[in-house]
This record gives C-alpha cells, structure tokens and sequence, in this order.
C-alpha cells in the first residue's frame, strides 16, 4: 500500500477521464472519509449530493463551464453548505450526539449556547464562508481516500452555483452549493494534463519554522 505522499503525488487535476464507473464499495469508502472528517464544533454544516445519473450531469455541464469532467465523471460530488446556522440546527446536532453517546440531556449545554451565540452574531454570508471552509476539510479527505483506491479526482469551483442551486432546488433545503468533486478514471491517451510535471511552490516558501 502506497503512504499518503505517494498517493498524492500520483494524484493530479484530472481533464479528461474514461468514463468507467465507480464500485460501489469504492464510492462508500470515499463519502465515509468525508463522513469522518472532523468540522467546528461537530455540527458538520454541509452535505454530500452524489450524482451518477448520466442525464443530471449533462444538464449540469453548461453550469459548470462545460469542464469534460463533469460528463466523463463516474460521480460527481457536490458538497453542499448550510446557508445558516439556526437553533434548530445546532439543537439537531447536540440532540443527536447526546442520543449516540447516550449522555444525559444537558450534556454539552456550554457548547451547544456557544454554538448559537458564536453564529448569531455572523452574517449569512460570513455563516456561508465558514459553512464551505468546513466542507472543504472533507473535500481535501475525499480525495485523498479517492487516491488510495487509484481512483482519480478533480475539484472544481469553477461552476455558476445560484444556477447549481436553482436546478438541484438546495434553497428548499436551506443549503449552497460551495464546491464539486468529479471522480473517475484518467484518459490516459487524451488528458493533457496527464505528463506535466507536478509542481508547487518552493518549500521554503511555503513553510515557516518558528
């Protein structure tokens, strides 16, 4: 088994893929990483839309730039976030760790006030901004478990998501779409992108001892 530098720097933004589908099995593992992933306060302010019906996704591709990936995918993951964190949310949340964890009911009540004291005093979009930062933790997980099972992935901003939003109805559901995750399989004849060297910023750069 490969270790987690490897499978990173195996993985790359992929342009163009076959087309060849998922298993099942396959698929599950990566939406369980984002599952586990770990979030502020564990209120995990987002959701998985899984997308592997052919016909939604070339209704999406116009939306998205018209990026082949998004058609050649097997599935194409829209991570969707909270477009507010309400009480009843954050209730929600506290109510359902209490019963897995079968604790007593004002268990976690500091958290659960500092919850709703913390974003109430935000604006919708400053609750939108950190929604996707959240969500952005399991995409990076996502990703990384799509490496370990030589699947391979693109991450794209690159859509309309009041268009996104409008054709998946997310509003009826209080969400915002934020990003889309396109898994699959390289076209290893046709992808441009497939020789190109691997590159980022010096190290020195990027990192800073103190």
């Amino acid at each position: 088994m490969k270790n987690i530098i490897e499978l990173l720097t195996w993985r790359y933004a992929t342009k163009k893929m076959t087309g060849e589908k998922i298993s099942s099995e396959q698929i599950n593992n990566i939406l369980e990483a984002a599952h586990l992933a770990p979030s502020g306060i564990g209120l995990q302010p987002y959701e998985i839309i899984v997308i592997s019906n052919p016909e939604i996704k070339k209704r999406i591709l116009p939306i998205a730039m018209n990026q082949a990936q998004i058609t050649e995918s097997s599935h194409l993951l829209v991570f969707a976030v909270w477009d507010e964190y309400t009480k009843e949310r954050i209730d929600h949340v506290f109510d359902h760790l209490i019963v897995k964890q079968n604790k007593k009911p004002d268990s976690y009540a500091h958290q659960r006030s500092f919850a709703k004291t913390f974003f109430g005093n935000m604006s919708l979009e400053e609750n939108f901004h950190h929604a996707a930062k959240q969500a952005n933790i399991a995409l990076g997980l996502a990703i990384v478990a799509a490496a370990s099972e030589g699947i391979d992935s693109t991450p794209m901003e690159g859509f309309d998501p009041m268009a996104l939003d409008e054709f998946l109805k997310l509003s009826s559901k209080g969400l915002r779409s934020s990003m889309l995750l396109a898994l699959g399989y390289r076209d290893q004849e046709n992808d441009w992108n497939l020789e190109n060297k691997k590159v980022r910023k010096p190290f020195e750069e990027f990192v800073t001892f103190i």
